[in-house]
């Protein structure tokens, strides 16, 4: 059974628009034959003006599917608990009433006694146990002040049905709580009740304020079971069609806004990426340039080197002093050098003590007209 339905059915269809403009968008819809506008209880488009506009914040809260058939089960035990009230409010009255004029009731009852003992014959009850009978012959025995708080009793217990049924009809969480504590109360009475003997009224009457108790706890999540008020409530807005459409359209926004982030994330990478490829770019131009400049140094240095190379001294004769390229004389052929002139040729035939004779024989392999290298040292000094 679709419960949205049978309550549009029997209640109308409820339409809302609201001043939201991308939320009015969601729940507006224009048919050829109008604007149509969606209802929130049964989620169908309906053609016509809405029923109540404003800001979503006056929305009216509409109940849907198993929250409707939760509702048609709470007023029915408000009923129950109505027709309680008046059961024992009309027995508060009469018990009150009877204390007022308990003789003259007395009188009457014993007046009309017989007339209702032979009726109740006729119908077959035995009049000698009758346990109504003997109920209102016990309250003869009474005194006033006993009767008064009877009477009191059954007052306030018709005053609590009164509040239970209010509660529970109007659907509210202060009735559901005060109709489980009330009815929870007088459970251990109606154990002891049915201990000492069972019927089934009292098995009836036991039955329904169980229920009731069962219900209440487990559906509506009352002293926090399956989550409490918190979870009552989050379901009640998971079953709003205008809840699923403004968390449709925070998850659309959540979206755009995730999109326009990335782009720009990806923005930023892209410019850092451009900034990194410059700076790669400069890098490899200031190589360049350095790798330029030091091939004009050797360039420059070669050119040097050429233009030095005429003022060098040709291949087997001694360059003028101190130019470049010139090889130089070890210190110990020039020191000999000099010996040799100070102390004059060594005797023939017989060696230097230090030398040998390859130098000498190296001046006779020379060709006549090659000067020695003593000429050619004196030559150089000259020079």
């Amino acid at each position: 059974m679709d419960w949205s339905l049978l309550g549009c059915g029997a209640n109308g269809h409820v339409t809302f628009a609201p001043d939201e403009p991308e939320l009015r968008g969601r729940l507006n819809v224009t048919a050829r034959e109008g604007a149509a506008w969606r209802c929130l209880r049964c989620g169908t488009f309906v053609i016509g003006e809405p029923t109540s506009s404003g800001p979503v914040s006056a929305a009216p809260r509409v109940r849907r599917g198993k929250e409707l058939r939760s509702a048609f089960i709470l007023r029915l035990f408000a009923v129950e608990r109505f027709l309680r009230a008046i059961v024992f409010g009309a027995l508060a009255i009469a018990i009150w009433r009877f204390s007022l004029s308990r003789l003259s009731i007395e009188a009457a009852y014993d007046q009309m006694l017989p007339a209702v003992r032979s009726l109740l014959r006729e119908l077959g009850f035995n009049v000698n146990h009758n346990r109504l009978l003997g109920l209102i012959q016990h309250a003869f025995k009474l005194n006033p002040h006993t009767l008064g708080l009877l009477a009191l009793a059954a007052g306030a217990y018709a005053v609590i049905e009164i509040i239970e049924a209010v509660g529970l009809w109007l659907l509210k969480r202060w009735g559901e709580y005060f109709a489980m504590i009330a009815t929870s109360i007088g459970i251990p009475y109606e154990i002891y009740d049915l201990t000492a003997k069972v019927t089934w009224l009292r098995l009836l009457a036991f039955t329904i304020n169980v229920a009731l108790v069962v219900y209440l706890v487990v559906t509506k999540r009352l002293f926090g079971v399956r989550g409490g008020k918190k979870a009552y409530e989050a379901r009640l807005r998971s079953a709003s069609i205008l809840q699923a459409e403004i968390d449709a359209l925070a998850a659309e926004e959540a979206t755009r806004a995730e999109q326009a982030a990335q782009a720009e994330e990806a923005a930023q990478a892209e410019e850092a990426a451009q900034a990194e490829e410059a700076a790669q770019a400069e890098e490899s131009e200031q190589a360049g340039e350095a790798t330029h400049a030091g091939g004009a140094a050797r360039d420059h240095e070669g050119a040097r080197a050429a233009a030095l190379g005429p003022h060098r001294g040709q291949a087997g004769q001694p360059g003028p002093a101190g130019a470049p390229n010139q090889p130089e004389q070890p210190a110990a052929a020039q020191t000999a050098g000099l010996t040799d002139r100070a102390n004059g040729p060594p005797a023939p035939g017989r060696a230097e003590p230090g030398r040998t004779d390859l130098p000498r024989q190296a001046d006779t392999a020379r060709g006549p007209d090659q000067p020695t290298d003593a000429a050619a040292t004196n030559s150089s000094a000259a020079e």
